[in-house]
């Protein structure tokens, strides 16, 4: 890899951590836990470690100090400490480990005794070498192999690198979590490390042969440094991956919810909304779980809202209409995904009856008091607050479908001619007066329609 090319990579690795870097700050800020303050320990680290390895940062420093291979110092003992880090958060992972508290503590006391230990012999080491000359940022390891206190210095690095990189390998592929997510970034942390062990594997022969005068190998060597690039793309892909797909999951069913968000509390009462920004939230960007979970809570207050007016009516409808469908053309309805489309017919008709109500009234709103019968209980009413996420997307969803829209014309068609049938007794009572109310006949209703 020659020095120019060198320098694009590692100073585009070291943005993409920086960036990295400062949004798992944010998470930090909204729960601080060792993992995370780890994670963002070791991405701040990796992005300076980056900048001083490129070519122009080791020149730079080396000026500064007045040793041109000065830089060699903190980039490696940077490398250890950022494995360090690493190897820790797969340890604080490990589900094992955590159920014993007293040996989770010794195994992170041991192990970042073995890093400090190799760091402080390599400073030692370092210190003691002869490094006069010039330098040359992708060939120290072979240009200064024949001094005996620089062979020393990599040999603890190389085996420091090994042994870490290594166990975290295993501790990676022994863990078993239950989140899936998870268990994919251990995956890709697994296969970082063994591309980083590949530095190792073309580092080490090639000081080797240096350190008796062979330099064929240099190449090979400098080879070691892509190994190291793409270990680390990787090993940050399982550091924030999840992170990334879990943040885009709940973006895409922020999104999802918005139909169904509209229904039940933008066309039911707006101060159901828990602040006066959700109308406009259209595809957050920052505090999206938060927003995520505040949308969740303003729908089903706004399903509790409407229960005074949820008829069964419209969801027998649909359970007819799934089992004897009347247009061969519609998409067929998984068993699993009836119970949503019944609440979703269910809540337009609630709407529907809600603004008949409000029409009545001359527009105005009361909340309903009791009314001496029990409410209708909607399918899915006792699904457990972690998944109501995923019933709420599967109703917002069916909001959709031609067989709710069916349903609903059905229901009202039926409900219409019952009113009238009402109304032309009333007209034939002896006394010639209404001694009922009715409701208004209305449109046929529609789920995207708007009120």
């Amino acid at each position: 890899m020659s020095e120019s090319l060198s320098n694009v990579v590692y100073l585009c690795i070291a943005a993409t951590a920086f960036v990295m870097a400062l949004w798992k700050a944010l998470a930090l800020l909204r729960d601080a836990t060792p993992t995370l303050a780890l994670t963002v320990s070791m991405q701040l680290g990796g992005a300076l470690i980056y900048v001083i390895a490129s070519p122009v940062g080791y020149r730079t420093l080396g000026e500064i100090t007045g040793r041109p291979s000065f830089a060699t110092l903190p980039v490696y003992v940077g490398i250890l400490v950022c494995f360090a880090m690493g190897h820790l958060i797969t340890l604080l992972w490990d589900p094992l480990l955590r159920q014993k508290p007293s040996g989770l503590r010794h195994s992170v006391i041991r192990w970042s005794g073995w890093y400090a230990g190799g760091a402080g012999l390599m400073i030692v080491f370092f210190a003691l070498a002869d490094l006069s000359g010039p330098a040359d940022p992708l060939r120290f390891n072979t240009a200064f192999a024949d001094d005996p206190m620089v062979l020393l210095f990599l040999a603890v690095f190389l085996a420091t690198l090994t042994s870490g990189t290594l166990n975290t390998w295993r501790q990676c592929r022994t863990m078993r979590l239950d989140d899936p997510q998870i268990q994919h970034a251990l995956r890709a942390f697994a296969f970082a490390m063994l591309c980083v062990f590949g530095y190792v594997v073309c580092s080490a022969p090639a000081i080797a042969l240096a350190a008796v005068g062979n330099h064929s190998l240099d190449t090979v060597g400098v080879l070691g440094s892509t190994c190291g690039c793409i270990g680390t793309v990787i090993l940050y892909y399982g550091l924030s991956g999840a992170a990334f797909d879990a943040w885009r999951r709940e973006r895409r069913d922020y999104k999802a919810l918005q139909p169904l968000w509209d229904l039940a509390v933008a066309r039911v009462d707006q101060d159901l909304a828990l602040s006066g920004g959700s109308v406009h939230d259209g595809r957050p960007t920052m505090n999206v779980s938060f927003r995520l979970h505040r949308r969740v809570i303003e729908i089903l207050d706004g399903m509790r809202a409407l229960r005074p007016w949820v008829s069964a009516a419209p969801m027998e409808a649909v359970r007819h209409l799934h089992e004897h469908p009347s247009r061969p053309d519609w998409a067929p309805l998984k068993e699993q995904d009836v119970p949503a489309a019944a609440t979703a017919a269910a809540l337009c008709d609630a709407v529907r009856r809600l603004h008949a109500e409000r029409q009545e009234q001359g527009g105005r709103y009361t909340r309903p008091g009791p009314s001496g019968e029990p409410p209708v209980p909607l399918p899915g009413d006792d699904t457990p607050a972690a998944q109501e996420r995923d019933r709420l997307l599967r109703v917002s969803g069916a909001l959709s479908h031609p067989l709710v829209a069916e349903a609903l014309k059905r229901t009202q068609n039926t409900g219409s001619a019952t009113a009238s049938h009402q109304g032309h007794g009333k007209q034939r009572s002896r006394d010639g007066r209404d001694n009922g109310r009715t409701r208004p006949r209305t449109r046929g209703l529609q789920c995207d329609e708007p009120w």
